[in-house]
């Protein structure tokens, strides 16, 4: 129901903004809008607003919306009103008001950016955890609890990092360029720093996923290599180990960290699936202690590795991230550009074949993350909600005729060339679009039902 609820309200949201957007743009060009309408189908509420023509409607289906305005293409126009005409107002104030609708979806996340930026968001402070074994970061000499300081990318400066999950975001933006960075980290927050090259360049990055990270190799923040909640009958239990117990070293190996410690528990299982015991030596309540743990085998996406029935690792160590006023607007700029270029990016990528068309995701998976980042809480739902928003606009910018991309298209033939695209043209390429379009689509909701599936 939550899943439900928090979809309901992210794509009605997005799709009033958006029609908004070409309902203000076209009030203020002097166009006469006929009716305003969240949703498509049977109209399930009606109403008129005093001295406004418009009518507004919601309606059943919640898959989108519409703006219909007076137009000389779809009904005859009294004389008396042919200047609020949509057809007869200047090449300028058309393309504006088409426009209108994706640059709503951009400000309102700058807006929901913002809002996050001045409220404040708990993160994790960017201390990072053991590196994947044979990843860039281990190759590069990073051992686990580094603070990163700043992250310099090729031919800038250094700048801050802000948290791990500002890290994780920049060393996505920095891969999916094919950009080398370098890391400044420190023994400790506050510490003299040191220059660690990540050659993130030199990887093949097809899929912004968590393979991708397993390759950096950084893929969480520092955690104590503590056990937490054990469940009964699981084999933590069975070895009798109890919340709290501190693993200092496995089969002789030292721990640093939860990472490490998951690391090895996964690893604990023979080719063909069989377990293989380990011996922990750990602290409790400031005894140490020598126990034997068989984790359980387990197949994960046809890799069998050791489960052990309990949480490892400690919560992450957290910090609060807060702007300013005007730092606060400016960052939710910032980040609402960095991810438009990004989406631009990765769209440019999938179409040459330089990136798996499994990046494209659909209703199916933007539900699921709706539910989930609504149970986290409000901060997680409106970033999640400037995302899509983000999404959206991009989206309806692409050059393809049923979107409002193809409409701008339309308009800049006519501004280059001085007429307007024919009607037989505009039909075809009509048709071309809703092809194009619907095949994403479906490709889309292919890749949600195999990721959920999986």
């Amino acid at each position: 129901m939550m899943t439900l609820i928090a979809f309901a309200l992210a794509l009605g949201l997005l799709i009033a903004v958006h029609e908004y957007g070409h309902y203000r743009m076209a009030v203020a060009c002097g166009v006469k809008v006929l009716r305003f309408s969240v949703g498509f189908g049977k109209p399930l509420l009606t109403w008129h607003r005093k001295g406004n023509p418009t009518e507004f409607v919601l309606a059943m289906l919640p898959l989108g919306g519409y703006v219909r305005m007076l137009d000389e293409r779809e009904a005859p126009v009294d004389a008396a009103e042919r200047h609020l005409a949509f057809n007869t107002q200047p090449l300028r104030s058309r393309a504006l008001i088409v426009a209108a609708g994706p640059a709503a979806n951009l400000l309102l996340a700058v807006a929901l950016y913002t809002v996050v930026n001045w409220s404040g968001v708990e993160a994790p402070k960017p201390v990072l955890a053991s590196p994947v074994a044979g990843s860039l970061a281990e190759r590069a000499g990073l051992r686990g609890g580094e603070w990163v300081a700043q992250l310099e990318q090729a031919g800038g400066l250094p700048t801050d990092v802000g948290s791990f999950e500002d890290l994780r975001w920049r060393l996505t933006q920095a891969a999916l360029s094919g950009e080398d960075v370098t890391l400044w980290v420190a023994r400790e927050e506050g510490g003299s720093t040191r220059p660690v090259p990540l050659a993130l360049g030199s990887l093949d990055v097809r899929e912004a996923d968590a393979s991708l990270f397993q390759r950096i190799g950084i893929t969480s923040p520092w955690t104590a290599p503590v056990v937490g909640e054990v469940m009964p009958g699981g084999a933590a239990a069975v070895a009798g180990l109890q919340a709290g117990d501190v693993v200092r070293r496995v089969d002789g190996q030292v721990v640093p960290d939860g990472q490490r410690l998951r690391a090895l528990i996964r690893s604990a299982v023979g080719a063909q699936g069989e377990a293989v015991a380990q011996r922990w030596e750990l602290e409790r309540a400031g005894q140490s202690l020598s126990l034997v743990v068989q984790p359980v085998p387990e197949q994960q996406a046809g890799v069998w590795v050791g489960r052990v029935g309990a949480y490892i690792g400690a919560a992450p160590q957290m910090m609060t991230v807060r702007h300013g006023v005007f730092d606060g607007l400016v960052q939710g700029v910032v980040r609402t550009w960095e991810v438009s270029w990004l989406t631009l990016k990765m769209m440019g990528r999938m179409v040459i074949g330089e990136a798996s068309i499994k990046n494209l995701s659909g209703p199916l998976t933007i539900a699921d993350y709706a539910g989930k980042s609504a149970s986290i809480g409000i901060t997680a739902y409106l970033l999640f909600l400037a995302l899509i928003s983000v999404s959206l606009g991009v989206l309806n910018l692409l050059p393809l005729p049923v979107l409002d991309g193809g409409h701008l298209m339309y308009y800049l033939w006519e501004a280059v060339t001085g007429r307007s695209v024919s009607e037989a043209w505009m039909e075809r390429l009509q048709r071309g679009g809703i092809a194009i379009l619907v095949a994403l689509m479906a490709v889309a909701l292919f890749n949600d039902v195999v990721r959920l599936a999986g």
